[in-house]
C-alpha cells in the first residue's frame, strides 16, 4: 500500500511516500516456526558437541570463547523468539477534537536551514495541532523561523537532562492531551497524526511508536550502514517487542499520552532517555503500540565520527538502565517484558565477546596455547546448520520490512559496522563498569570532516598485528619446525589464521569509513528536499 505524497524523482521519489508494512498470513507464521523449530535443533546439536570434555584444551581459554561464543548463539535464539511473536496493531481512524502538540528541540550549532524544513513540514500535517519549537540557543533567528511557520517559540536554556529536560518543562508550560517528540532532523508527512491518534482510544495506551525511516542513507559508507543496522529493528524487530508487550519508545516519531508522562513524574532523563520512558511506563501499568509505518524521514550520520560517538552514547545508556533502573522496575513487568528489557539491556557486550574473538588467534600463534581441542570439520558440520537456519530466517523476516524495495539485502555494511566498532562498545562496557560518566551530545545532524589515525588507530594495530602474526608463522614454520610437528599442527595453525584474516577483512569496513571521513559529504542533505509540494493525502 503506498501513498504518494511527493512527485516521484529518480533520486528521492520513492522515499517521500508512506509505507507500511504488509500484512502477517498464518502461513507465514506457520513457516517461520518451522525454520525457528529446525534453528533450535541445530543449536541443540551444536551444544551437544561443543561441550565434550575432550574439547577442553586451556579451561581459561576454553571458558572464555564459550562464553563469547554462546553469547551470540544466545542472541540469535533470542532473536528469533521475538520473531516469532510478531504482530501489527489494526488500524483506527483518529478520532476529531483532539488536542495535541508537537514538540521539537533545538539546540546550539544545529543548523538554522534544517528547522525551516522540519517546522515548514509540520504546518502542513493535516490534524489540527499546535507545534513547539523548545530552543535554547539563544539565537533570536530561531524565534522567527519559528514564528514563520505557525509555531510556538519556547526559550528553555540551562535546563538540565537535555532534550528530556526541555521537555518536562514544555509539558508544564502547555496543556494539550497528546505530545508527539518529534527530533528536528525528521520531516513529517502530512498524516503522521491521522495514523497514530486512533491507537489512543484504548485508555490505557500510554504511547504509540512509529518507525523511523532516513533520506541521506545513500550519502557515505556510514550513512548507508547506519541505516542498514536500523531496517531489521523497525520492522520484524519491533514488530517482535511489540507482541510481547514489550514496545520501546525510539525519541523521534513517537506520540505521548500527557496523563501517561505525568503518571510516572514526566519523560526519564539520560542517555537513552526515551528507553528509560518506555520500561518506566510499562511498569506502571501502561500499555504501548507500535505502528510499522514509513511517516517521516530523517537523517543517519553521515561520517564515522559523528557515528561512534551516537554509539556510545547508547551503549553507556543502555548500560545505565540494565544496572539502575531494572532492577527496581522488574516487579512490575510482565516476563517476556523482563525478557525483551535484558536482551536489549544486554546489547553491547559484544564489544567484549569481539575482543575475545580477536585476541584468540594472535594468542595461540604467539604461545602456543589453544582453547578447544576441536577438529574443524566437527566444527563446521555443526555450526553450519545453525549459520544457514540463522540466515534464511533473516531472510524471511524481511517480508516485514517497512520499505523491502530499498531496504531488502544481506546489510553487510551495517554488519562491518557493528564489528568495527568493538572497541566504542568495549569502552561503554567499560565505563558503566566504572562509573564513568558520558556527557549527553546530540547526533550531528551533517558531515563533519575526522583524521584517520584518529578513527582507525585500533584497528590499524589490529592490522600491524595481523601482519606481524603472519610473518611469525611463515619464518617459524620455514625455519624451526619439523616435518612431523608441521603435519600435527597444520589444522590448528591454519585454522587459527583463517580466523584472524577473517576479523582483518570484517574491520576493513570500518577503515574504509575512517579515510573516508576525510573528505565527508558535502552540502545539507535536506536542501534538496522540496516540503511545498509535498501533497495532502
Amino acid at each position: 500500500m503506498v501513498t504518494q505524497f511527493l512527485p516521484a524523482r529518480p533520486l528521492d521519489g520513492p522515499l517521500w511516500e508512506h509505507r507500511l508494512v504488509g500484512p502477517i498470513h498464518f502461513r507465514d507464521r506457520l513457516l517461520l516456526f518451522a525454520l525457528i523449530a529446525a534453528g533450535i535443533v541445530a543449536i541443540l546439536r551444536l551444544a551437544n558437541w561443543w561441550f565434550r570434555a575432550e574439547h577442553v584444551a586451556d579451561p581459561v581459554l576454553y571458558i572464555l570463547l564459550s562464553l563469547a561464543f554462546w553469547y551470540g548463539i544466545s542472541r540469535i535464539a533470542v532473536g528469533w523468539f521475538n520473531m516469532l511473536a510478531v504482530a501489527r496493531p489494526v488500524e483506527r481512524s483518529a478520532p476529531e477534537g483532539l488536542r495535541v502538540a508537537i514538540f521539537t528541540t533545538s539546540s546550539p550549532g544545529e543548523p538554522l536551514s534544517m528547522f525551516e524544513k522540519t517546522l515548514q513540514a509540520c504546518a502542513q500535517i493535516r490534524y489540527p495541532h499546535t507545534t513547539y519549537l523548545l530552543d535554547d540557543t539563544q539565537d533570536p533567528r530561531f524565534r522567527e523561523v519559528a514564528k514563520r511557520h505557525g509555531a510556538v517559540w519556547l526559550e528553555l536554556v540551562g535546563l538540565p537532562g537535555a532534550k528530556a529536560g526541555k521537555i518536562n518543562k514544555a509539558l508544564k508550560l502547555t496543556g494539550e492531551e497528546f505530545i508527539l517528540v518529534l527530533d528536528p532532523d525528521h520531516i513529517p508527512f502530512p498524516n503522521i497524526l491521522d495514523r497514530v491518534l486512533g491507537y489512543f482510544d484504548d485508555r490505557q495506551t500510554g504511547f504509540v511508536q512509529i518507525s523511523q525511516a532516513y533520506y541521506n542513507q545513500a550519502r557515505s559508507f556510514v550513512a548507508r550502514g547506519a541505516a542498514e543496522q536500523t531496517y531489521m529493528f523497525y520492522g520484524p524487530i519491533l514488530m517482535g517487542l511489540f507482541g510481547h508487550g514489550a514496545s520501546l519508545a525510539i525519541g523521534a516519531n513517537c506520540t505521548f499520552r500527557r496523563g501517561a508522562l505525568e503518571s510516572i513524574g514526566g519523560h526519564g532523563i539520560g542517555l537513552a532517555e526515551d528507553m528509560v520512558t518506555a520500561i518506566r511506563l510499562h511498569a506502571a501499568g501502561w500499555q504501548s503500540v507500535y505502528v510499522p509505518e514509513i511517516l517521516s524521514r530523517g537523517l543517519v550520520p553521515e561520517d564515522l565520527g559523528s557515528f561512534t560517538k551516537q554509539q556510545l552514547k547508547w551503549a553507556r545508556g543502555v548500560y545505565e538502565i540494565l544496572f539502575a533502573e531494572l532492577p527496581g522496575l522488574l516487579s512490575g513487568l510482565t516476563w517476556r517484558q523482563r525478557v525483551s528489557y535484558l536482551t536489549i539491556g544486554t546489547y553491547y557486550l559484544c564489544g567484549v565477546t569481539t575482543l575475545i574473538y580477536l585476541l584468540i588467534p594472535y594468542w595461540y600463534l604467539w604461545s602456543g596455547m589453544q582453547p578447544a581441542s576441536m577438529p574443524f570439520e566437527g566444527f563446521l558440520t555443526t555450526l553450519v546448520p545453525v549459520g544457514c537456519i540463522g540466515l534464511l530466517v533473516y531472510l524471511f523476516g524481511q517480508r516485514w520490512l517497512c520499505h523491502p524495495e530499498i531496504e531488502r539485502g544481506l546489510h553487510w555494511r551495517g554488519l562491518m559496522l557493528k564489528i568495527g566498532c568493538w572497541p566504542v562498545y568495549l569502552v561503554g562496557t567499560l565505563s558503566a563498569i566504572f562509573r564513568k560518566t558520558i556527557p549527553y551530545i546530540p547526533t550531528a545532524k551533517e558531515a563533519r570532516r575526522g583524521r584517520f589515525l584518529r578513527l582507525a588507530w585500533p584497528h590499524l594495530m589490529l592490522l600491524a598485528l595481523y601482519i606481524a602474526s603472519l610473518l611469525q608463522v611463515i619464518d617459524t614454520r620455514m625455519m624451526s619446525t619439523s616435518e612431523g610437528a608441521l603435519m600435527l599442527t597444520a589444522e590448528a595453525v591454519w585454522g587459527m589464521v583463517g580466523f584472524a584474516s577473517m576479523s582483518v577483512f570484517m574491520i576493513s569496513g570500518v577503515l574504509y569509513a575512517a579515510w573516508e571521513a576525510r573528505r565527508p559529504p558535502q552540502g545539507f542533505p535536506w536542501d534538496d528536499v522540496e516540503i511545498k509540494t509535498i501533497k495532502r493525502p
